[in-house]
């Protein structure tokens, strides 16, 4: 994937950058992702019937100040948290100040709303460096991701078992299966390590990932713990918000098992809301929960989480100025 974005971002910007023709394909592409990006949020807007935002209206009034200022603050930490991490990984390159680690993410998740999982962001972010630093953005941004799905594995692996344990959703076979499935599956890539496709393998990414400093790696993992903390606590509140009296323990576990099956599932940024909302009914659901709860709080956690930096982002967009 490194190596196809690369080439990719090398072939659409060979052009000498006085050319004239190179600023109008510029000026087209940057009109081409704001056009998609507001299209997927209009069409989701507006998808919501009357009934439902008048039952979230209703619903909402009773929230105190104090559980609204926390849904906000974790809502900035999560954005927050994220640009620092970027902050952390670009330095591998050169040093970048926390503003313009601001401006490369939330570009990137407004040039990636409607990419296959988000994959726009690693072509965005690699054109605020040189062409020669392509490859090495991308694979940083790899890292980036990287350590938020750890973490939903970490997270959604013991939550899957807890909250099984507690409500027998599935039986002993389909657990002992997945994990039979994740075992061989990292059996397998150990196996593969050096196998090589156009000169990339596991291997190589290992190498690559040794390359990075230390210091650089814990920050990430921290990093990238809080903010799995900050979303995951933010849909806790919101249940909370909502009326949804499960204990703490069986609530978060179930929210963690949800992000996990979610982050496996192919998807697009703006069909976020759509996805988890449908494994959450899964498992919620089971627990009594009402649907067009579920669905209200997956709807809010994708205009808090995506919708409001994508608005943010856009305002890059319109000044971006490629270093290619």
């Amino acid at each position: 994937m490194i190596r196809s974005f690369a080439n990719f971002l090398s072939l659409f910007c060979r052009m000498p950058a006085g050319n004239k023709a190179k600023q109008y394909w510029v000026a087209i592409a940057k009109i081409a992702v704001l056009a998609g990006a507001f299209y997927v949020i209009w069409q989701k807007l507006s998808a919501t019937t009357a009934a439902e935002w008048s039952q979230f209206l209703q619903s909402s009034k009773g929230w105190p100040w104090y559980s609204v200022a926390t849904l906000l603050f974790l809502t900035i930490a999560n954005r927050v948290i994220e640009i620092f991490k970027w902050q952390n990984l670009a330095a591998v390159v050169h040093p970048i100040s926390w503003n313009e680690s601001a401006k490369q993410v939330l570009s990137a998740l407004t040039a990636g709303i409607f990419t296959p999982n988000g994959i726009g962001e690693y072509g965005a972010k690699a054109l605020y460096f040189g062409k020669q630093q392509a490859k090495k953005i991308v694979f940083l941004n790899l890292v980036c991701n990287g350590v938020q799905m750890f973490w939903s594995i970490v997270f959604g692996l013991f939550g899957l078992l807890y909250f099984n344990s507690e409500t027998g959703l599935l039986s002993s076979k389909t657990i002992l299966i997945v994990f039979a499935i994740v075992v061989s599956v990292i059996f397998l890539l150990t196996l593969l390590r050096k196998f090589s496709i156009r000169g990339f393998s596991i291997q190589t990414l290992l190498i690559q990932l040794d390359n990075i400093p230390k210091k650089t790696h814990r920050l990430n993992l921290l990093l990238g713990l809080l903010r799995y903390l900050s979303f995951s606590l933010q849909y806790v509140l919101l249940f909370r918000l909502f009326g949804v009296d499960i204990p703490f323990a069986l609530l978060y576990s179930g929210v963690a098992a949800v992000y996990l099956l979610a982050s496996s599932l192919p998807s697009f940024q703006f069909l976020d809301f759509a996805v988890k909302g449908s494994v959450a009914i899964f498992f919620f659901g089971f627990l009594g929960v009402n649907e067009w709860i579920i669905v209200g709080i997956s709807t809010l956690m994708w205009l808090f989480n995506v919708v409001l930096p994508v608005s943010i982002g856009s305002y890059f967009i319109i000044r971006f100025r490629t270093q290619w």
